[in-house]
C-alpha cells in the first residue's frame, strides 16, 4: 500500500467523483482510477461505489477514509513536530464548529486567529456538535468549538461558556410573565430539534429524569424552522434566546427553572497531543471567546465554570 493511493482515495471520497478528484490531484483521471483499482485488489475489498450521481465510499471505504484522513494529517504535522516551535508559531489547523455558533463567533475567531497566528492557517467547517466531537475522535478534526450537555468521550475540553435554553412561544395575552418549571413543559405542545442534535440529547435526558415524555407536535433541524413552527401555532420551542432577538414582539421567551444549559467549549482529542499550531489556536480561542463575549454580551451566555 503506497501513501499515494491514500492520498487520492481520500481526494475522490472528499470530491465525491473522479473526474474532480483528477482536478484536485493534478492527474490525469484513468491514471487515479487504476491506483484506485490496485489499492481495492491490494486490500481485497471494494472501497468505492459508483452511480450517477457520483462516488461514495463503502462501509470498508468509510473506515479507509478515517484512518487514511488521519495518517496524512500526522504527515502533515511531521515539519512542525520536528522542527519544533520556533519564535512563531505556523502550522495548518483543522478547526471545527458547532453550526449554531458560526453566525455568533466564526468571522470573529477567523479574523482575529488569522490577525494573532498570521502564520497558521485554519481549515474551517462547520456541523452539529455531535458530528464534530465523531471527528475528533477519528482525528479529522484538530480542534472543534461546540456545544456539550455532559463532557464528550474521548475528548478533553476547555470550557468557553454557559448558554441557557428558553421556552419561545407566540406572543399573546395567554402568556404568564416569568419563567416555567420544567414539569409544566409535560403539558405543553413542542417543537423540538431533529435527533442526533446535542440539544435534543440533552433535553429527552432531562425528560426520562423528570418522568414524563413530551408532547411533540413537530421537529425541525434549524432554529429558523422552529421560529416558522412557534409562529405558525404548532407549538412552543426550546432554543437559545439569542435566537430570537432580531424578531422584537412576535416570540416571547420564558426562562426555564431550573436553567436548562448546555456548555460551549474547544476541544481536542484526549488521545493524540495537539502540536505546537494547535496548541496556539486552541489557547487563543479559549481567551478571545471570552473578550469578545464580554464586549459582545449575548442574551442567556453566562461564563462557565472552570
Amino acid at each position: 500500500m503506497k501513501l499515494r493511493q491514500l492520498r487520492y482515495f481520500v481526494t475522490i471520497v472528499d470530491a465525491g467523483s473522479f473526474s474532480r478528484a483528477a482536478q484536485v490531484a493534478h492527474v490525469a483521471q484513468p491514471a487515479l482510477s487504476q491506483q484506485i483499482a490496485d489499492l481495492e485488489e491490494q486490500l481485497g475489498i471494494t472501497l468505492l461505489q459508483r452511480s450517477a450521481r457520483g462516488v461514495s465510499a463503502t462501509a470498508a471505504g468509510e473506515r479507509l477514509y478515517v484512518e487514511a484522513s488521519a495518517i496524512l494529517r500526522r504527515i502533515e504535522r511531521l515539519p512542525e513536530v520536528v522542527l519544533g516551535q520556533g519564535e512563531e508559531v505556523e502550522g495548518s489547523v483543522y478547526l471545527g464548529m458547532a453550526s449554531s455558533l458560526v453566525s455568533l463567533l466564526g468571522g470573529p475567531i477567523m479574523g482575529a486567529c488569522r490577525t494573532a497566528l498570521p502564520k497558521v492557517r485554519l481549515k474551517f467547517s462547520s456541523a452539529g456538535s455531535l458530528q464534530l466531537a465523531a471527528r475528533i475522535r477519528e482525528q479529522t478534526l484538530d480542534l472543534a468549538v461546540l456545544f456539550e450537555g455532559e463532557p464528550f468521550a474521548g475528548c478533553v475540553r476547555v470550557p468557553l461558556f454557559e448558554r441557557r435554553l428558553f421556552l419561545v412561544r407566540r406572543a399573546s395575552g395567554s402568556v404568564r410573565p416569568g419563567s416555567i418549571t420544567f414539569q409544566e413543559l409535560a403539558g405543553l405542545p413542542l417543537v423540538l430539534p431533529n435527533p442526533p442534535n446535542i440539544t435534543r440529547v440533552v433535553l429527552d435526558r432531562l425528560f426520562v429524569q423528570a418522568g414524563f415524555e413530551p408532547h411533540i407536535t413537530a421537529e425541525t433541524d434549524l432554529s429558523t424552522g422552529m421560529l416558522a413552527a412557534v409562529q405558525a401555532g404548532v407549538g412552543d420551542g426550546i432554543l437559545p434566546l439569542g435566537g430570537t432577538d432580531e424578531l422584537p414582539g412576535i416570540f416571547f421567551a420564558q426562562a426555564i427553572e431550573p436553567a436548562v444549559s448546555l456548555t460551549a467549549g474547544i476541544v481536542s482529542s484526549a488521545e493524540t497531543p495537539l502540536a505546537a499550531a494547535g496548541e496556539a489556536v486552541r489557547d487563543f480561542i479559549a481567551g478571545f471567546v471570552k473578550k469578545y463575549l464580554a464586549d459582545h454580551p449575548v442574551s442567556g451566555v453566562e461564563s462557565a465554570a472552570e
